[in-house]
């Protein structure tokens, strides 16, 4: 079976925002993906809609049901974005932390701290309840203790924070330890029927070192995708990461 390809279309909003103009389309740019083969869309609507915006939540979300492709709404915990959720009933539901001042999410959720897991558990019943037809994921490094205080949670998957990883597949250091990590994230994961994800930060080059260790089920990659698409086209640029998923030895 292929590995999923979910791509995250915020930036292409993150342009319209710049201008406060109509365009670029955030409804064109799920067709274009999903024309061209993705297994998902994932947008985040963030605390401080510094890119998608309610509204788009929905239009995007007719784009996928029109494809039959899920619609993945990375989000955090704050009360009004959790009770659009719960209106909208998106298929898969990712939580991630947030922080204003941050460019981009800069790391997992801390499970360890108290409150944060307490907050994290509620946020995850509320949506179980009023949603009980949508997965959820929680975005999280792959960290053994951390992982374990996850599978006490009623979740469905795992995303794991790519991020540090990609940093340093792209500045040619060693990425061995993180290989290692994920791997034990996986086995522990696996062991607790929850399904492993990654991303954050992966390109079509950083993503290749995954791809053959087999783990993960799922990409989620947005940023490096809407940058090489105004060289190479967006169709074009999924096309390559669709065709580069299909090769036999990436089969999981």
């Amino acid at each position: 079976m292929n590995p999923r390809l979910g791509v995250n279309i915020d930036h292409v909003a993150t342009l319209r925002q710049a201008r406060g103009e109509e365009y670029p389309s955030i409804a064109r740019a799920a067709e274009t993906v999903l024309k061209a083969g993705a297994d998902q869309i994932t947008i985040h609507l963030r605390e401080d809609r510094r890119h998608i915006q309610d509204t788009d939540v929905e239009v995007v979300q007719l784009m996928t049901k029109q494809f039959g492709k899920p619609l993945n709404l990375e989000m955090g915990c704050a009360p009004d974005i959790v009770d659009l959720c719960i209106t909208v009933k998106p298929d898969w539901v990712c939580l991630v932390p947030e922080k204003r001042e941050e460019k981009t999410t800069e790391g997992g959720l801390d499970l360890l701290d108290s409150k944060n897991f307490e907050r994290v558990k509620t946020t995850c019943e509320k949506i179980k309840k009023g949603s009980p037809e949508s997965k959820i994921s929680l975005f999280l490094e792959a960290n053994i203790s951390t992982l374990e205080k996850a599978s006490e949670l009623s979740i469905d998957a795992v995303e794991i924070h790519t991020g540090d990883y990609a940093r340093k597949y792209l500045e040619d250091d060693d990425v061995s330890s993180d290989l290692t990590q994920f791997k034990k994230a996986y086995e522990l994961l696996t062991e607790k029927n929850i399904a492993v994800h990654a991303g954050h930060g992966l390109t079509i080059e950083s993503v290749l070192p995954l791809l053959k260790t087999k783990l993960f089920a799922e990409y989620n990659i947005g940023h490096w995708i809407i940058c090489e698409s105004v060289f190479k086209g967006l169709s074009n640029v999924i096309l390559d990461f669709k065709a580069l998923f299909a090769k036999e030895e990436y089969q999981v």
